[in-house]
């Protein structure tokens, strides 16, 4: 393939998207290939395909509708893809039939081989492109057992797919919202997690990697080191590769509009981002009936979904707390493992704790404490201490609506 550009053209139909949402693209690459650039043209006042590749031996990165082009070659990748040797073989282009209209939409897909390697795009300039930001104060939260309370966010995205930020500028906004880790969790790909560590020791804030498993009828974030998560199976398969490979699973946003959770699951994971910047109107009950009915012991998680500013909530809105060992990547999945989690609004905003057989309640004077079995009582004092058990407990206003949650 080195000398040869492969065109493919033609007109999807809504009823292709009804019969197979995803096709592959076929092509060759030849022994020597030294890189691929994909280039997809098509009418996007008219509707949206998605773009991904499959090397000969699997996986080579998805971009989902952010992008229209992308290279990959042994050294380096588009982000979102998988840079490494070009096995020779047959390839696809992923595409995946995300908006057809009625009319259908024309598409052209040229695949172009590299016969040298192209230059890999600049470093940004100097050892620290983005300023560290100034320590956040940490709030005065007791130990339990030499474990503390740790404030993150389980919802975030890169430019590895449909995010504005790259690793390095998401740790350094993370770090300034006073958060100690935050979740970074592209669509469908991990290319963005061996950036992880380094942007993270930087600016002194955990990423843990993650994959936000995207169809159109559900996504699922994916926790942990656990390779590529396939998207084209049924969602028991992600639910199984998760306890596989040492991952946690979450159902994202289950109410989320047109990406509510949709998918059948015969074995249904405890956890769940009931909490999503979505949530504008908290009086709403919808996300806590739903965590009800969809099992009892439900472990309720909180995410922003940031992907760039004035989109979504920006890092640690809300706020996921985590009673962990330390605040590295493994012992912060063993504490959300263990359901050891509480959701508030902010890392400054009221809070509920459990600690042990007792309720740590922080800022959260005339507030109401809704215990497992319904009883509510006003909350008296910026920090209160009140008996408890094994949760759900939550914190409402006078109007119903939830300031904090904790198991």
């Amino acid at each position: 393939m080195r000398g040869a550009t492969a065109v493919h053209r033609g007109r999807w139909s809504l009823q292709d998207r009804l019969d197979a949402m995803l096709r592959k693209l076929p092509f060759e690459v030849a022994p020597g290939t030294a890189g691929i650039t994909v280039e997809l043209e098509f009418d996007r006042t008219q509707g949206v395909l998605d773009l991904g590749c499959l090397g000969a031996a699997g996986f080579r990165g998805w971009s989902g509708g952010a992008r229209e082009t992308y290279t990959v070659t042994a050294d380096w990748a588009t982000p979102g893809y998988l840079p490494g040797e070009l096995e020779p073989g047959e390839w696809n282009v992923l595409l995946r039939l995300h908006r057809i209209p009625p009319g259908g939409l024309d598409y052209e897909v040229r695949v172009r081989p590299l016969g040298a390697l192209p230059a890999a795009p600049p470093a940004p300039a100097g050892p620290d492109p983005v300023p560290r930001p100034a320590a956040h104060a940490r709030r005065d939260i007791p130990e339990l057992d030499g474990m503390r309370w740790y404030a993150g966010d389980f919802h975030s995205h890169t430019v590895h797919s449909d995010g504005a930020l790259n690793v390095p500028e998401l740790a350094a906004l993370a770090c300034g919202q006073g958060l100690d880790f935050l979740a970074v969790t592209d669509h469908n790909t991990v290319s963005h997690h061996p950036e992880l560590p380094a942007a993270g020791a930087h600016y002194g804030i955990s990423l843990l990697p993650g994959q936000e498993v995207t169809r159109d009828d559900g996504h699922a974030n994916v926790f942990g080191d656990t390779g590529w998560v396939d998207f084209r199976g049924p969602a028991d398969s992600w639910y199984e590769h998760a306890r596989t490979h040492g991952g946690v699973m979450s159902v994202n946003h289950p109410l989320g509009g047109d990406c509510a959770w949709r998918l059948p699951l015969a074995d249904r994971p405890r956890h769940a981002e009931i909490w999503h910047s979505g949530w504008f109107d908290r009086r709403w009950g919808a996300p806590l009936s739903w965590a009800q009915a969809w099992r009892p012991d439900v472990i309720a998680i909180g995410g922003s979904d940031f992907h760039r500013e004035g989109s979504d909530g920006v890092p640690g809105s809300p706020t996921t707390w985590l009673l962990a060992e330390d605040d590295s990547p493994s012992a912060l999945l063993t504490a959300l493992a263990a359901g050891r989690t509480a959701v508030s609004a902010g890392p400054d905003a009221p809070l509920l704790l459990r600690l042990g057989d007792e309720l740590m309640l922080l800022g959260a004077e005339g507030t109401v404490l809704v215990r497992p079995d319904g009883r509510r009582e006003v909350v008296h004092g910026d920090r209160t201490t009140l008996p408890g058990g094994d949760g759900p407990y939550r914190l409402e206003s006078h109007e119903n609506e939830v300031i904090a949650l904790c198991q």
